[in-house]
């Protein structure tokens, strides 16, 4: 089968032929040995029995299944995180107190979370079994020497398959004979162009991108017809590779769940610890061992955040929604949060930088030069002298062409010598065909030149396709007069590479249509200047034949006339370049890793900003890369900006170092090529519009509009979605830490508790859900894209945060004691001070939420009423207070009673002084952050 790849990119022991030798590169070998290998006939093609012989000796043409596990098996992975051990304990603590309803609550928060899981899950395996429709197709073959169509499950190795225009390649082929053959390998490959084929043998490193002789499974005939014999197919072949690239990657953690499981184990023993050591503080001190465990339970229920998975999953889902807003798709929610600590975005060109619209941008007679205006295959732009800028009506589409007659038949070749159709889907114009010979008929309807009249008034009588060896495209044009006759000449139009048409002309056109001398070298010159800009440059030429002369090479060579040259490229996308900047004010790098051309890719990136300076050696080549050796991969790829012509594996390789060398990498693509690199990246980014369903599936996020620029657009909501996720923590944390310690206080002195957990739960549950919630409304800060990214070893909290931690759970421990002793000595009951208690805790809380909305900034400087949210969840968790304080059934079920006004001024009071505290830490601390 096809095993060798570039040299290096593989370690894979090569599948035995059919002929039981080791497995060959077919593509450097010549014809007849890859036959005699493969034990078949190139034009009679495999026996019926051999055929049946080789299906069970080999398997049918499809890619192996995925094993993951069960269902089950699958439902229990998702229990195996620090955060629902935590969860599951504190039902298990509130089922024991006797607390059904809040049991039950923490127990459907586990339950959501699986449930989340468990779909991303199976959705990942989805990738892997999407690959599979790329593979079902039906087949021509020839076996017994007779043409037959057969399911593409049913090819074997050394089946001759035959080939034409729209077909999809069902197994990799070693081709044996061809005719203008040209194959869509952009979803394996990343090459943007049609690829053409013939048969030479190549060299043994020739990377799959180059391998014209071979055309591979799951790729797309664009253009002629030929016949190949299979060489490989299902899990060998090189879609297979690919299949088993990503079935062996694991999908990265996200910082957020690497955080948080952190964050999770540390708490879970924290409590334990904290709660073992009051339970023996008061066995010791005389108590009831019964009492003190029901004492160290309330503890464990204070400072456990019940709230903390509810805010997590809000907040992300919110993320999600602002980030669909802005044309991308999330289907994982923990990496939105993802994307707000990435360091390196690397991204592919086509189609993400570019707008995957080849465009004629200037063209050459020797008349002139001359831009073309518009973009994409739509028929918006002009022709107009370069550097003329907007002329008036003389210039307007068509004028250029009516005044320059080489310019017209270079137009007329650009669309009439051409198989490709331009058509409107919706708002949306879409190629049926080759780009490059799309973008050449949406010129000519620029120019004013209507080719589809050309072709009815001088219908095709002929044409020689375009070939590696040939480089050119010709088609002979018969004028029929209206009673059908012929006339005396007939029209050769010819477009291809500049340096075969130039062969093939001794004249050139002027602008009155004039034949002269050929200028070569001028005309060589002006090329190589267009090439300089990336520019992918065609000439055109004319002839005129005797009716009825055949149309063959050798009446072409010499006796053509030059009308001129056509330079086109995929133009960037007009908002990549501020994107690009964007990004790189915020810190994060931008890297092209593309199958195409290293010109055309480093041009790309100088336009769009990614390279600084071109004359800089930021560039590799899939080749230079496999040179490198492996300990010093991960420099090099820190150091270069442009990756070209790389492979699968190779794009894999450089996620792989730069993920080694600490960074959070996101990467984009859209073909079958990227979707090993994307599920290895951190973030996987797959295009909506173009990018294939194997893209789609093995990603995190979908752009719904293939622009980069929504991607810098993502990376700003993620970071919004960490800081509103830091601002929960912050604001929550306090409150269970108080809890905890009041319990533990009163443990060690003796004491009543201050408060029950019944009421501790009240506080966590309806807090979190009024107040804290609240934050995941928050809008962005200014400046959230001018900050460099996370580090990604950064801890979830900071020091600073940590420290504003600790004061306000003092201030809550200190405040809670006061109010509860000074009212038991004022006379109030036991019930009545605990219900102080709780309010002291609630309105700390609701203070301190507006101080939680910015970490640095006052809530004046970001705008009391900015998040309107916030505001309401006050006024609900106000009358939340109102009812537990004064109505008789909530009373009941909490324990507690009413309380005076003086007590609510006092509880007031606490409330406001604990917010000056803290105001004076942020304005002394906002430069720590």
């Amino acid at each position: 089968m096809e095993r060798t790849r570039q040299a290096g990119s593989t370690g894979r022991r090569p599948a035995a032929a059919a002929g039981g030798t080791a497995d060959p590169a077919h593509h450097g070998l010549p014809l007849h040995e890859v036959v005699l290998l493969l034990g078949t006939d190139h034009v009679q093609g495999l026996a019926s029995e051999e055929v049946a012989r080789r299906q069970v000796q080999f398997g049918a043409n499809v890619l192996p299944r995925s094993r993951g596990g069960g269902i089950f098996r699958k439902l229990a992975r998702q229990f195996n995180n620090p955060l629902v051990y935590v969860l599951l304990a504190a039902a298990a603590v509130t089922l024991f107190l006797g607390e059904y309803l809040d049991s039950g609550v923490i127990l459907a928060v586990v339950l959501v979370n699986t449930v989340i899981g468990f779909v991303q899950e199976v959705r990942a395996e989805a990738a892997l079994d999407a690959l599979h429709s790329l593979v079902r197709t039906r087949a021509v073959v020839v076996r017994d020497g007779q043409r037959q169509e057969v399911p593409s499950e049913d090819l074997v190795p050394g089946d001759l398959v035959l080939l034409d225009a729209g077909d999809k390649v069902p197994a990799d082929l070693r081709l044996v004979r061809l005719s203008g053959l040209r194959a869509d390998e952009s979803a394996l490959t990343g090459e943007s162009d049609a690829v053409a084929k013939d048969e030479v043998v190549l060299p043994l490193t020739t990377p799959v991108a180059d391998r014209r002789n071979m055309v591979y499974s799951g790729t797309l005939v664009t253009a002629g017809t030929g016949a190949g014999v299979v060489v490989a197919i299902g899990g060998e072949t090189e879609l297979g590779e690919i299949h088993r690239l990503m079935g062996a990657v694991q999908p990265v953690a996200t910082p957020l769940t690497q955080k948080l499981a952190r964050f999770s184990m540390t708490l879970t023993v924290a409590i334990l610890a904290l709660a073992a050591v009051a339970f023996l503080a008061g066995v010791a001190r005389g108590q009831e061992p019964a009492q003190m465990f029901t004492a160290a339970v309330a503890l464990a229920v204070g400072a456990i955040p019940e709230g903390l998975p509810a805010a997590v999953t809000v907040t992300l889902a919110i993320g999600v929604r602002r980030m669909a807003r802005r044309r991308a798709v999330v289907r994982r929610l923990p990496v939105v949060e993802t994307l707000g600590s990435t360091t390196v975005i690397c991204s592919d060109k086509t189609g993400t930088f570019t707008e995957n619209q080849m465009t004629v941008r200037a063209i050459w007679t020797p008349a002139g030069t001359y831009d073309v205006t518009g973009s994409g295959y739509g028929p918006e732009g002009r022709i107009l002298p370069a550097g003329a800028g907007v002329r008036g009506a003389a210039e307007e589409a068509g004028g250029a062409a009516a005044a320059d007659v080489a310019l017209h038949w270079s137009l007329l070749a650009g669309g009439a010598c051409n198989d490709a159709k331009v058509i409107r889907e919706g708002d949306a114009w879409q190629v049926q065909g080759d780009p490059t010979e799309a973008a050449m008929l949406v010129a000519a309807g620029k120019g004013g030149v209507d080719a589809a009249h050309f072709l009815a008034a001088t219908p095709r009588r002929g044409a020689l396709p375009f070939t590696s060896e040939r480089q050119y495209m010709a088609t002979l044009h018969s004028p029929r007069l209206p009673d059908g006759s012929a006339t005396g000449q007939d029209t050769v139009l010819v477009k291809g590479a500049v340096e075969r048409v130039l062969e093939l002309c001794s004249r050139q056109m002027d602008s009155h249509g004039v034949e002269g001398h050929l200028t070569t070298q001028a005309v060589l010159e002006v090329a190589h200047r267009f090439a300089g800009t990336g520019l992918r440059v065609l000439a055109t030429a004319v002839m005129h034949l005797p009716a009825g002369t055949a149309l063959s090479d050798a009446n072409l060579h010499g006796h053509m006339t030059l009308t001129g040259l056509q330079a086109m490229f995929d133009p960037p996308r007009e908002a990549a370049a501020a994107a690009v900047r964007a990004c790189h004010q915020a810190g994060v790098a931008v890297k092209m890793i593309t199958g195409d051309h290293v010109g055309t890719a480093a041009t790309i990136a100088g336009a769009v900003g990614i390279t600084a300076d071109r004359a800089d050696r930021t560039a590799l080549t899939g080749t230079e890369l496999d040179a490198i050796p492996a300990d010093q991969l991960p420099d090099a790829v820190e150091r270069a900006t442009v990756f070209a012509r790389v492979s699968p594996e190779q794009k894999l390789r450089l996620i792989g170092a730069l993920q080694s060398r600490g960074h959070v990498a996101a990467m984009t693509g859209d073909g079958v090529n990227d979707a090993p690199a994307l599920r290895q990246a951190n973030v996987g980014i797959a295009m909506g519009r173009s990018g294939t369903e194997v893209a789609k599936e093995a990603s995190d996020i979908v752009l719904t509009d293939d622009d980069f620029a929504t991607i810098e657009a993502a990376v700003e909501e993620g970071r919004n979605v960490f800081d509103n996720l830091t601002k929960f923590i912050v604001w929550t944390l306090p409150t269970n830490m108080g809890e905890g310690l009041v319990i533990l206080v009163a443990i060690l002195a003796g004491a009543t508790l201050p408060v029950l957990p019944t009421q501790i739960l009240w506080i966590n549950m309806t807090t979190a859900v009024c107040l804290g919630l609240m934050l995941a409304f928050e809008p962005k800060e200014p400046g959230l894209m001018s900050r460099p990214p996370r580090a990604p070893g950064r801890p979830l909290l900071t020091w600073t945060l940590t420290l504003r931690i600790l004061l306000v759970s003092t201030l809550l421990v200190a405040g809670t004691w006061w109010i509860f002793e000074l009212e038991l000595a004022g006379g109030a009951s036991l019930a009545e001070a605990r219900t102080a208690a709780v309010n002291v805790f609630v309105a700390v809380e609701l203070f301190y939420l507006f101080s939680c909305r910015s970490l640095t900034r006052s809530v004046w400087r970001i705008g009391f009423f900015s998040n309107r949210w916030v505001i309401l969840g006050v006024l609900v968790q106000a009358a939340s207070q109102l009812a537990i304080t004064y109505s008789p059934v909530m009373n009941g079920l909490f324990h507690t009673a009413p309380i005076s006004v003086d007590t609510w001024l006092r509880i007031l009071g606490i409330a406001v002084l604990a917010s000056l505290v803290v105001a004076v830490d942020k304005r002394f601390r906002r430069h720590a952050f």
